[in-house]
């Protein structure tokens, strides 16, 4: 796909972002190509975990590439190609697919960020779930500076990862948020140094890979579709979890593996 690459090894898929020269930004082929990938990653039985990074020390993402989606978007150019033109007849599903902007994306997602995530590109990270960033990486919602707001993900999705406070500060008052800022907001999970982001991020990836694939998928699914509700109706849907994979092969694999003091072989069955 042009300007991602997907690599998968010992369960983990990892896709960069390969637009360096552009700060990572995305483009239609980007966001297209992201928004078909993710289904793909979501039913490929070899995939437990996705690592999603940038390419480059400068940034995991700068955004949406507005001096080539902008004009699309409002007409001023009319689209050259088959994913331009998909960009403008499909335009919403695609941003909402290519930012995982739902819950129906259940595989958990490690994201290693160097250099800056802003915009788009910042609300593509909190679609993930455990993220490694590097101590000069800075985190950013720009679009109310520029008439706009950051409706991909960010108003859903940030109040209830970093509370109201910290998020209306950067969603309405546009703060650049430093890394360590970020770790005591809980924004991320850890600082390292910039040659450290991608082997730390690897290492988390390769150890959530070890999991069982459907306990991994039914935790999260328990974990984001509970997100917000009253206690009882969160348990419930943690219950109807437990149910699905208490009744899987891989339940009874995992304690006998224990027992018998080996490596668990699971199957997501």
């Amino acid at each position: 796909m042009a300007f991602l690459r997907v690599q998968t090894e010992a369960g983990v898929a990892q896709v960069t972002l390969t637009r360096p020269e552009k700060l990572n930004a995305l483009n239609a082929e980007m966001m297209v190509g992201l928004a078909e990938l993710w289904p793909r990653l979501a039913d490929d039985p070899d995939v437990r975990v996705v690592l999603l990074t940038g390419d480059g020390e400068r940034a995991f993402s700068s955004g949406a590439d507005l001096g080539s989606l902008a004009p699309l978007a409002t007409g001023a150019v009319l689209p050259q190609t088959a994913v331009e033109y998909r960009w403008v007849t499909e335009h919403q599903a695609i941003v909402d697919g290519a930012l995982l902007r739902g819950t129906g994306f259940t595989k958990p997602v490690v994201a290693a960020v160097k250099g800056l995530a802003v915009a788009a590109g910042f609300e593509l990270m909190l679609a993930s779930d455990i993220r490694i960033a590097s101590d000069q990486a800075f985190f950013q919602l720009t679009e109310v500076k520029r008439g706009l707001i950051p409706s991909g993900g960010s108003m859903a999705r940030l109040p209830r990862q970093i509370g109201w406070a910290n998020a209306m500060e950067m969603i309405l008052a546009a703060e650049r948020i430093d890394a360590m800022r970020a770790l005591s907001m809980g924004l991320v999970n850890r600082v390292v140094s910039s040659k450290d982001v991608l082997p730390v991020a690897q290492d988390m990836a390769r150890r959530i890979a070890e999991g069982a694939p459907l306990a991994l998928t039914k935790a999260k699914e328990a974990v984001v579709r509970g997100s917000g509700l009253d206690l009882d109706a969160a348990f419930a849907i943690e219950k109807t979890c437990q149910d699905v994979v208490m009744a899987s092969e891989d339940a009874r694999e995992g304690p006998l593996a224990f027992m018998e003091r080996r490596a668990p072989r699971f199957t997501g069955k």
